[in-house]
């Protein structure tokens, strides 16, 4: 009999759960809080969860594990060492868990991500098959130190360290790695370099394996950026063991309702992709679209607790949408509206607006004085790219300001025609969004910044302004 492990991927936190099984009984490790994929997969598979384990308390997502255990009648491992306000297996680095006569878990101490996380290495009936790490190793990376204050986050890397290596001496070379994090997860201190891993790969691919404690330490904490202001409410909400989701249908907004909330000057979200957006939308609304990381960047801009509104297409985008802010506890939209955008503005043409937009080449020929018929010259180019990578490289002359930090500076932004730009084209559209809700003249920027390069923009790094 062999053992199985399924990947239940959420792409859109960045995100990775599983499912090890026998065939017949299955242990799920880090659920998201949308159980009933979890649910859906064991029902395909045919084979009864008894077991449900967390590598630590998660600071990006809401977990899914508390409402899963009760769901299946499974037992919900937790470290023994993390209190919580729930009843569970308390589990400690040394336990042994049987789940099956072919399947059996192993936990090791693996703290650095957090201070109690741990691993699950999966033994089947030859021996160890791989290792659940959680935000211990992960592929060519580790996951961050400093999600529990800047003050722990030296001795946490230290903590990474050990970790790192003790998970390496443990198992074999061909064993597989199954991290929770770095796909895209701000938990992670860089984002994967592989789709998978073993730990002979990470041998020779990791940082954390390679370097000597001091020199992982100060380049893991050299390079940690900003993350999410949503994180600072995951933690807390996890200990307390979250109620199951509620996705059931947001209340209907009409026409004269989103003009109120518009007015007002709540947060109603275009969740249709940027060039939808830039061609059509209402005047005053947002651009996050489902075409990316939606949840990561509004959960991060949006002040907590804020009234959200909903725009999409179909209730089946808006549904989308829901169940990616729940993930992340934002529970309850406080409505939502669907059609076109013709349609949500009632028939009055004059609610309607459009996004002016240009390349990386119209930007190169504004600056040779040559700016494209209908764009203003740039008074002011705004990169909303994150810290790092205005470090790595930035246009000579523009003016940073993550997007992150848009909402509340926008007062600081220079007076004049406003260029924006970010690393794709995502991040652009929501900066410029907010622009224009604030009453600015702005080009959103919609070319990957590889075009910088290719049209010859005067590029400047950090250490060279500092030089």
């Amino acid at each position: 009999m062999t053992i199985d492990v399924e990947v239940v991927a959420t792409s859109s936190l960045g995100d990775r759960s599983y499912l090890a099984h026998d065939g017949q009984v299955a242990v799920v490790v880090d659920p998201q809080r949308d159980i009933d994929r979890v649910l859906a997969l064991a029902g395909r598979l045919g084979v009864r969860i008894t077991h449900v384990v967390e590598t630590h308390l998660h600071n990006d997502y809401v977990s899914g594990g508390l409402a899963l255990a009760k769901v299946t009648g499974a037992a919900y491992l937790v470290a023994a060492a993390d209190a919580v306000a729930f009843h569970r297996v308390s589990v400690s680095g040394g336990d042994e868990i049987t789940v099956s006569a072919q399947l059996r878990l192993a936990v090791v101490a693996t703290p650095g991500h957090t201070f109690h996380h741990l691993s699950y290495v999966l033994h089947g009936p030859s021996g160890p098959v791989g290792v659940f790490t959680g935000g211990s190793l992960l592929f060519g990376t580790t996951g961050r130190t400093d999600l529990l204050g800047k003050e722990h986050a030296h001795t946490l890397a230290l903590h990474q360290h050990a970790s790192a290596r003790r998970l390496a001496d443990l198992l074999p070379d061909g064993a597989q790695v199954w991290p929770t994090h770095g796909f895209g997860s701000f938990c992670s201190a860089t984002q994967s370099d592989a789709p998978e891993s073993t730990i002979g790969r990470e041998r020779s691919a990791n940082p954390v394996l390679r370097l000597e404690a001091d020199d992982f330490v100060i380049t893991t904490l050299a390079g940690l950026d900003a993350y999410p202001a949503y994180y600072a409410h995951m933690g807390a909400r996890n200990a307390d063991g979250a109620d199951p989701i509620d996705l059931t249908p947001v209340r209907p907004a009409n026409a004269d309702e989103l003009r109120t909330r518009i007015a007002a000057g709540e947060w109603v979200v275009d969740l249709r992709s940027r060039k939808a957006f830039a061609h059509q939308h209402l005047t005053g609304t947002l651009s996050f679209g489902l075409d990316g990381p939606m949840s990561t960047w509004l959960g991060w801009l949006a002040p907590w607790g804020a009234p959200i509104t909903l725009l999409g297409e179909s209730p089946q985008q808006v549904a989308a949408a829901q169940r990616e802010l729940a993930r992340i506890g934002i529970d309850r939209p406080a409505a939502a509206a669907t059609g076109s955008p013709q349609e949500l503005a009632g028939g009055d043409a004059s609610w309607l607006g459009e996004l002016t937009t240009a390349t990386f080449a119209d930007l190169a020929a504004a600056y040779d004085g040559r700016p494209p018929h209908g764009l203003p010259a740039p008074d002011v180019v705004l990169d909303v790219r994150m810290g790092n990578e205005w470090r790595a490289g930035h246009i000579d002359g523009a003016v940073h300001l993550p997007l992150p930090d848009l909402p509340h500076r926008l007062d600081t932004v220079p007076d004049g025609a406003v260029w924006v730009h970010c690393g794709s084209g995502y991040r652009a559209a929501a900066a410029t969004s907010l622009l224009v809700r604030a009453g600015r003249r702005v080009v959103h920027i919609d070319d990957a910044y590889a075009g910088v390069a290719a049209e010859g923009l005067p590029t400047v790094t950090t250490d060279q302004e500092g030089s």
